[in-house]
């Protein structure tokens, strides 16, 4: 009993240590990419979490096996809070719905939100500069002469997430009352609006 009390201990101060670390960071420093930010913020807790384990004879109670333990729970809990929450506010289109309906009064008119996405989301979110930026500092994608091109690991992650998207994805999708595998194969009616390739 006496371990377990101190093990929610030592990981409560874990949590404040990655809520500070966390707000320091996105407060006062630079960000790249929130997730990545969000992970390297999670590690950084934990290492100074990791420090006072070691060095507090509070947590003597603990061998070096139930410490990493704990270190290695504290990292897979970052992972967790990065992924899903800065991450999911910054990346959801799901709450940005939420917050748009509050910034209109509460509601907008169903046949109005083509337009929403296309001519608000877009612009508010800075949507192509925000993904493309994620795209650059994750090494998916290079940028030749106004041209973004894939790189052979953007090729490889594009072909593995078509084809988890083809044989992975539900079948029967409830989407706006009718269930569809539409989403399987989002580009199965797809024609471009304009012709925007780059060459080879």
């Amino acid at each position: 009993m006496k371990k377990l009390s101190r093990a929610v201990v030592a990981t409560a101060l874990y949590a404040l240590l990655l809520l500070a670390v966390y707000y320091a960071h996105v407060r006062f420093g630079r960000v790249n990419v929130v997730f990545y930010a969000a992970i390297a913020d999670a590690l950084v807790a934990a290492l100074l979490a990791g420090v006072l384990l070691l060095a507090w004879r509070y947590f003597g109670v603990f061998n070096g096996f139930e410490k990493l333990q704990l270190v290695l729970i504290w990292v897979l809990a970052g992972y967790a809070f990065a992924i899903s929450v800065p991450t999911v506010i910054d990346r959801s289109l799901s709450f940005y719905i939420l917050e748009k309906l509050e910034q209109r009064g509460g509601g907008i008119r169903l046949a109005d939100f083509e337009d929403v996405f296309t001519k608000e989301y877009v612009k508010e979110h800075r949507l192509v500069d925000v993904r493309l930026t994620e795209q650059l500092e994750s090494g998916t994608i290079r940028i030749d002469d106004g041209c973004v091109r894939l790189t052979a690991r953007g090729e490889r992650l594009a072909s593995l997430s078509r084809s988890f998207r083809k044989h992975l994805l539900p079948r029967q999708r409830l989407l706006m009352g009718q269930y569809s595998d539409d989403l399987t194969d989002p580009f199965r009616n797809s024609k471009p609006a304009a012709d925007y390739g780059c060459g080879p």
